[in-house]
């Protein structure tokens, strides 16, 4: 027997476009009864203000085939037969290789999106018409055991001033689980690299003022209960779940851009793919128009150079990059060598 098939239409560059949604009715949130349709009734309410964010740049698709509670996997590059409004662009990623890689510039786009069963939508910090300098200068807020959310908004505030007195202004979301995302838009005078030891230069600054509070420390087992600032998410290729993309989470949370002002009173299991078009609606996308003021680097990277000439050198890379100039040894300090006494 055939499987169920519906078609939705919606608006493009020229004119309404068609797109098919199969299994309609199979549940990716079982416990609060989502189903795939409503995933894609989602993504059309919210179209708009999640390609302002997300699209026309490299962006990655968490898929799951059955639902959030089962197994999924990583689509980076266009599969044979996407339709010819689903764009893509080459980037060269880590290890030096290149290769296309998917980018949304419509509604329809996204829609396909859904039909090949993605939940999590993970942009690049950079855009399609150059991939290798960002435009933005991202950083996660990660809560360790111990800590929650109302930790990671005391953390947010404080790295907004750090932020400010570097010259950037600092725009926040919600991660759609525990932490919380700041994002500076910035010049895309950069690579990767620099922007990364500028969100280096930040999280130290920011560890000074707050070193009961917030850790650079990569290793676990060193974080205690404070703030993981996660500097390694600026890296080429490290993704964070994009503005209005639903998480893969049983409640269907969503990772929600919010002001510095509501910031206090948010709570984010509020912020769910029932809820969001309805704040939409209402309070409109504090996000719109991050883009337009776009700030630079230059302070972050003048910290970095001051504590690399303290004695502050590279901290560690992801275990999947090649070793890095400078890099410390990529070794739990629990089972690094110890030195003979």
């Amino acid at each position: 027997m055939a499987s169920e098939r519906i078609t939705l239409t919606v608006p493009g560059p020229e004119g309404d476009r068609e797109v098919g949604l199969s299994s309609p009715n199979r549940m990716l949130w079982p416990e609060v009864g989502i189903t795939k349709h409503e995933l894609a009734e989602y993504m059309i309410a919210v179209s708009v203000p999640f390609l302002t964010a997300n699209g026309d740049r490299p962006v990655s698709l968490e898929r799951y085939p059955d639902s959030v509670a089962g197994e999924s996997f990583f689509s980076k590059n266009p599969p044979k037969g996407a339709p010819a409004y689903v764009e893509s662009v080459t980037v060269t990623y880590n290890s030096g290789r290149r290769h296309p890689q998917l980018v949304l510039t419509e509604t329809a786009a996204v829609l396909w999106a859904v039909q090949m069963n993605t939940v999590v939508f993970h942009p690049w910090a950079s855009l399609a018409g150059d991939t290798d300098n960002p435009v933005e200068l991202r950083i996660d807020l990660d809560p360790q055991p111990g800590t929650d959310f109302a930790d990671a908004v005391v953390a947010a505030h404080g790295l907004r001033e750090v932020l400010r007195e570097a010259g950037l202004e600092p725009w926040i979301k919600t991660s759609g689980n525990r932490g919380l995302h700041v994002f500076c838009p910035i010049e895309p005078t950069h690579e990767f690299l620099d922007v990364r030891h500028a969100v280096i230069a930040a999280a130290r600054e920011l560890e000074r003022r707050m070193p009961d509070l917030v850790t650079t420390n990569w290793w676990k087992e060193e974080r205690g209960e404070r703030i993981f600032v996660d500097f390694n998410q600026a890296n080429r290729d490290r993704t964070m779940a994009g503005a209005y993309s639903p998480r893969a989470l049983a409640t269907a949370t969503v990772s929600t851009p919010v002001t510095w002002d509501e910031l206090d009173e948010v709570d984010p299991a509020s912020f769910t793919v029932r809820s969001i078009p309805e704040r939409l609606s209402v309070t409109g996308d504090p996000w719109a128009g991050l883009l337009d003021r776009r700030g630079r680097i230059d302070v972050l990277l003048e910290w970095w150079q001051r504590d690399q000439d303290a004695g502050l050198g590279e901290l560690p890379f992801p275990p999947e990059f090649p070793k890095m100039p400078g890099e410390p040894p990529r070794v739990q300090p629990s089972r690094a060598r110890k030195p003979d006494a």
